[in-house]
């Protein structure tokens, strides 16, 4: 899991432009070649997200990266991300499922690529920014090409099956990225995490060409782009000063940066009311922020994603840098993480029909104990042993398994139908957000805490010290987030459904 695991739980709504099966697809076809294929490419996107984290020590050293930039190499690929996930899945719903689908899969590997040659931490945020411009594109259609391509039962079984690839991703992903960080393999190094999606994409890319089938909607709406820089800029413009505000040294003009993105914010929703009286389909409708548990959902999402990102970026750095664990040695102790979500997630969706809202708040408690188990571990100084820390990221693995994967339905139970696609837009969009807002404010108070050391700290008691910081602010965002839960509706039933 990683900086962001919050992708590796893109649990998203697909939207309801995307249509039944429509003839020649995979259920004329039985191709199960087809669904092969994109569960390849949502596997390449998950394990990208969680396979970076365990390598950013080593990134951070070879390209002498400052604590910032190294934020900006997770949070610009989320943001990005979630930025592509606005349009992406109209722009597959216009163009064809498949055409972008190939596209954006391509542009992913190139990306990656560019990112394994990067040779200045600048060169490597950008490059990550494309990649996640191109997963933000491809994942949409991922959900469409599904959703479009099999019968109701056939679709069951494929969503089943990318809940597998999930899970897979969670558990792969840091022991990937920890073997190859320390095999150095060719000599590359951690380039090697980049390196890795190209032969996959090459694959998926033949055999997609080959088999996939092509769908569009029946219906065309015109993009609501202004909408989309809108909002991006002014999360982006939130966001800058949290990041980069330590190395600028907290100057008055950031925090006016950060006021004007407020502003911005603001605009955009009265740009998005003006959108609606024209009879257009706005990136979000202002309506849905009327409704108290999508509002609430929305809030509770930043909280819950944002502490999930902001805790392996800085549990990473802690185990590497302070404890003096390899990359390999820190993958296997985020495993644990990993098969507790893994365990619990199917009790979470097999329950949320019945108890939806109470798994949220279950599951939202769970991981804040877990925080609290860790901090009693590493505070002052203390370098717990592998079985200890692992017990403490289990069970905030199986608080995860409980939350995450139901979040977006139950908050979506209280939303009507026809706006159900739009507004698992946006939460999936806003949980990126989050993921991005979290490693921004809760990576600063990292790196603020490593440094002020107290004079003669060792690198343990500094970065044991910076971790537990950090800790207490992750609590507080989980317990936030659970409060923000209780307005949810009780259940994830489809009440929106009608």
């Amino acid at each position: 899991m990683s900086a962001t695991s919050v992708t590796v739980w893109r649990m998203t709504s697909p939207p309801a432009s995307q249509q039944a099966p429509q003839p020649g697809s995979l259920v004329a076809k039985a191709s199960g070649v087809a669904l092969l294929v994109v569960l390849f490419a949502s596997f390449m996107d998950l394990l990208d997200a969680t396979i970076v984290t365990v390598a950013a020590p080593a990134i951070a050293a070879e390209l002498h990266a400052s604590p910032a930039q190294l934020q900006w190499m997770l949070a610009g690929y989320v943001l990005a991300l979630g930025s592509g996930l606005i349009t992406g899945g109209r722009i597959g719903d216009d163009y064809g499922r498949r055409r972008v689908f190939l596209a954006s899969l391509a542009a992913f590997a190139v990306a990656s690529a560019a990112c394994a040659l990067a040779t200045v931490p600048t060169m490597l945020i950008a490059t990550r920014v494309l990649q996640g411009l191109a997963g933000g594109l491809m994942v949409p259609q991922v959900f469409g090409i599904i959703r479009s391509s099999f019968d109701p039962a056939g679709m069951a079984k494929a969503f089943g099956a990318f809940g597998a690839v999930q899970g897979l991703a969670a558990v792969a992903g840091p022991l990937l990225g920890g073997f190859l960080v320390d095999a150095d393999l060719f000599g590359l190094g951690w380039r090697t995490i980049f390196w890795v999606n190209v032969p996959i994409a090459a694959v998926a890319l033949v055999l997609g060409s080959r088999v996939l089938p092509e769908s569009t909607s029946r219906h065309r709406a015109a993009w609501d782009i202004v909408g989309a820089v809108m909002s991006t800029l002014a999360v982006f413009m939130v966001l800058l000063p949290l990041v980069q505000g330590r190395d600028w040294g907290w100057p008055w003009w950031g925090f006016v940066l950060m006021a004007a993105g407020v502003l911005l914010l603001a605009g955009f929703l009265f740009y998005e009311r003006s959108v609606v009286r024209r009879g257009g389909q706005p990136v979000l409708d202002p309506m849905l922020l009327r409704r108290r548990s999508f509002s609430a959902g929305l809030l509770a999402s930043v909280f819950f994603f944002g502490a999930i990102a902001a805790l392996f970026l800085t549990l990473s750095i802690y185990l590497q840098a302070g404890t003096g664990r390899t990359a390999w040695q820190t993958g296997l102790v985020i495993v644990p993480y990993a098969i507790g979500s893994i365990i619990t997630s199917g009790v979470g969706v097999a329950l949320a029909a019945k108890a939806g809202r109470a798994l949220l708040i279950s599951g939202s408690l769970t991981m804040a104990a877990s925080q609290a188990l860790l901090w009693f571990l590493v505070r002052d100084g203390q370098n717990p042993g592998y079985w200890m820390l692992a017990l403490a990221l289990f069970v905030g693995g199986l608080g995860l398994g409980l939350a995450a994967p139901i979040l977006v339905n139950v908050v979506l139970a209280g939303v009507p139908g026809q706006d159900a696609g739009a507004a698992g837009g946006v939460l999936s969009t806003v949980n990126q957000i989050g993921g991005a807002a979290g490693i921004a404010a809760l990576g600063s108070i990292f790196f603020a805490a490593v440094d002020s050391p107290v004079a003669g700290a060792s690198q343990l008691d500094v970065f044991g010290n910076a971790f537990a910081a950090v800790i207490p602010v992750e609590i507080a965002f989980y317990l936030l987030a659970a409060v923000l839960m209780l307005p949810l509706p009780r259940t994830a039933a489809a009440a929106h459904s009608a």
